[in-house]
């Protein structure tokens, strides 16, 4: 099954937005891994940030989970599907949240300027055409000696983990996906998670894009070896 990239990837998400919600709340522990990458970006801060970029938003989940952590930072949520910005903008949230319909790789077009104190990335740079261009413009974005954290399915590399997605993609995703009319979506899914970097090499990406203490952070249950935070922080002024 192809990948789907920019304006085919945004429709098909536009298509599922209403029923996405209910499909990760099946999947034990996503809000909650959610919550936990937002506090490691908040540990790693130290928790002064005041204004945060979420990029790739979806429907306001990892919104949630940063303003959480952050308690009184602004918290600016940009998405490039206007289906599941529309049910992000239709939950409750407080006023220093807002959502804006940008692509990723069209901040500037957007009027989404920096700087940031923070970036959070949640389930987005193995759906990118060109993830490494969007890096640097987040790089950009980023005050100097600010942090990102991405949080994704990126498989360790060992052949155990590899087998275990392919089990629950079969047994669950898919079959999911089918029975909801979101076949292409789920099926973006899968492929996009076993054709992507594996977690040391995007951690080496971001060594690439210029960022430092980079920490690959493992998830617990049952996406050990799956699912990671990755930790990344914007060199601060004077630093070599």
């Amino acid at each position: 099954m192809p990948l789907l990239r920019d304006a085919a990837l945004a429709a098909a998400f536009d298509h599922g937005a209403d029923r996405y919600d209910r499909l990760v709340a099946l999947n034990p522990g996503y809000h909650a891994q959610l919550r936990r990458s937002a506090r490691r970006l908040a540990a790693a801060d130290g928790g002064g940030a005041r204004r945060l970029l979420d990029l790739g938003c979806g429907t306001g989940a990892s919104t949630a989970a940063l303003a959480a952590a952050f308690p009184g930072a602004e918290v600016v949520g940009v998405d490039a599907s206007a289906g599941m910005l529309r049910r992000a903008d239709a939950k409750r949230r407080p006023s220093r949240v807002r959502f804006v319909h940008a692509p990723a790789e069209e901040l500037d077009r957007a009027e989404v300027g920096g700087p940031f104190d923070a970036v959070f990335a949640a389930y987005l740079f193995r759906n990118l055409a060109e993830p490494d261009a969007v890096l640097a413009s987040v790089r950009g974005v980023l005050v100097p000696g600010g942090w990102l954290a991405v949080h994704d399915y990126a498989l360790s590399g060992r052949r155990t983990d590899r087998l275990v997605w392919s089990a629950v993609c079969r047994g669950v995703i898919m079959p999911l996906g089918t029975a909801t009319g979101d076949r292409g979506l789920y099926g973006h899914l899968r492929c996009s998670v076993a054709e992507f970097d594996t977690a040391p090499v995007f951690g080496a990406r971001l060594r690439r894009a210029g960022f430092g203490q980079v920490r690959v952070l493992p998830l617990p249950g049952w996406q050990t070896g799956i699912a990671h935070t990755f930790l990344a922080r914007r060199a601060a002024d004077g630093d070599r």
